[in-house]
């Protein structure tokens, strides 16, 4: 007779006590220390199924033959660029995003298109019915009778549907619905979502199918549950951008099967979500030309370059202490780059706020932008224009050097390809590679040189 454990665990962080207490230990939040029921499972019935019953025995790394397994093409680029080039068979995938994001809507489309080309795909549903599921299917054009749906939440229910169906992808929509009974706890709570993900990576991994389990976000942003979910699965993508602007970003922060890097772009329309092929031209759509404060910049996202306009504004400050927002950008690298235009250039910024903006939503992380952010700022503060045609590139140090940035010759292009004249990059890189024609070349070697360069003429 398996034995009933009593615990109280954090339904923010995980974290389990013995006894009850106010404030959590691991994350200092309050009041979210729940009791829990929980029956000690043996462990012949946790881990993977061996062949034979066997022990399995320790191998050299040398003697195990590699298989490549064929990724299954989603026909959906964007989506393919996040996951590493397609879904790998028996992959155990978490996508989280905000409520209204459109997470139902992508793996819906996803089922969707895996069902066209003869593939078995099994929708489970646990927020709502059947009937539902197929008005939202049928308002987005969606129809193929190889997409199986199901509203389930029993995850033994589950289990034998999956076993009679046997598809190729499976999506659990969401995590926090599904039940185990055998744990007396909620559905949703620490010990449901761990035991169920733990169920569902056993599924995946035994019987090779490929799984999607949509988690939700806590209003801190995070996926909710302990952080111990985000570990166990194979790949964790965010579905990111505001419910009411049209794009949508998909962003892979844990990958086991390729880089997390990648993002995606899809933009939100009246048939759902549509992959956008080349998203620079989306991001400077809008861009107000011949304007002070405002340059362009070549980052790369993964192995993709993405040209955004950064925005400064800069204005003297009303307070004793000047203000330093930013969006986009790490507030601490600002202050940094602040730091050196007024040390090694002599802008006197000690008495000015500075707001900085990425136009798009997107952020940028790489250090490539600072010459681009150093431009904007100097540009905002000596009210100078910059040139629509210009793009800048590099890394700044401390002493005000510009330091050499990693794939110049794929910025260089897509500049090239959108219309730029006029590449503003580091001295370093300039040699090793060929020039596309119709844009003009310029390498520096400190921040002074970049701003006479920016706005020199202006």
């Amino acid at each position: 007779m398996a034995k009933k454990k009593t615990k109280f665990v954090c339904q923010e962080c995980g974290y389990e006590s013995a006894k009850w207490m106010g404030k959590c230990p691991g994350c200092q939040s309050f009041n979210t220390m729940v009791e829990e029921f929980e029956q000690t499972a043996s462990s012949s019935s946790r881990g993977f199924v061996t062949s034979g019953n066997r022990q399995a025995k320790p191998q050299a790394i040398t003697n195990i033959e590699s298989e490549k397994e064929p990724r299954i093409d989603t026909t959906m680029r964007e989506l393919n660029r996040v996951l590493g080039g397609g879904i790998v068979p028996g992959s155990l995938v978490l996508v989280g995003g905000d409520p209204g994001i459109g997470k139902s809507t992508l793996l819906l489309q996803l089922s969707a298109k895996l069902a066209n080309k003869e593939q078995k795909v099994l929708y489970i549903s646990g927020e709502e019915s059947v009937k539902q599921t197929k008005i939202r299917a049928d308002r987005l054009e969606l129809s193929s009778p190889e997409l199986y749906v199901l509203a389930e939440t029993d995850i033994s229910m589950i289990e034998r549907s999956i076993d009679e169906v046997n598809p190729v992808a499976v999506v659990i929509d969401s995590i926090q619905t599904v039940y185990q009974e055998e744990i007396s706890s909620a559905p949703g709570s620490v010990a449901q979502v761990r035991e169920c993900t733990a169920t569902f990576m056993k599924i995946a991994k035994t019987r090779g199918v490929a799984i999607f389990i949509v988690g939700h976000v806590t209003k801190q942003g995070s996926i909710a549950g302990p952080k111990l979910l985000e570990h166990m699965v194979d790949s964790v993508l965010y579905f990111e951008g505001e419910r009411h602007h049209t794009y949508r970003i998909l962003r892979a922060v844990k990958n086991r099967f390729g880089s997390t890097n990648e993002m995606g772009i899809f933009e939100m329309k009246e048939l759902g979500l549509e992959e956008v092929l080349n998203p620079s031209e989306i991001f400077l759509e809008d861009r107000s030309q011949g304007v002070a404060g405002s340059i362009v910049v070549a980052s790369m996202e993964g192995t993709r370059p993405v040209l955004v306009e950064i925005q400064a504004l800069v204005s003297p400050t009303s307070f004793g202490n000047p203000r330093r927002m930013a969006t986009g950008i790490d507030h601490n690298r600002v202050s940094l780059l602040m730091a050196v235009l007024e040390k090694r250039v002599g802008l006197l910024l000690q008495t000015q706020d500075a707001y900085l903006n990425v136009a798009g939503g997107v952020r940028l992380d790489e250090p490539a932008i600072d010459l681009a952010v150093a431009i904007s700022i100097a540009s905002s503060f000596r009210d100078r224009k910059t040139s629509p045609f210009d793009v800048a590139i590099g890394e700044i140090g401390l002493t005000g050097e510009i330091r050499r940035v990693s794939r110049i010759e794929q910025r260089v292009n897509e500049a090239a390809k959108l219309g730029f004249k006029r590449m503003i990059i580091p001295e370093k890189n300039m040699g090793g590679w060929t020039a596309p024609k119709g844009i003009k070349i310029i390498g520096v070697t400190t921040v002074e040189e970049a701003l006479d360069t920016a706005l020199g003429g202006n």
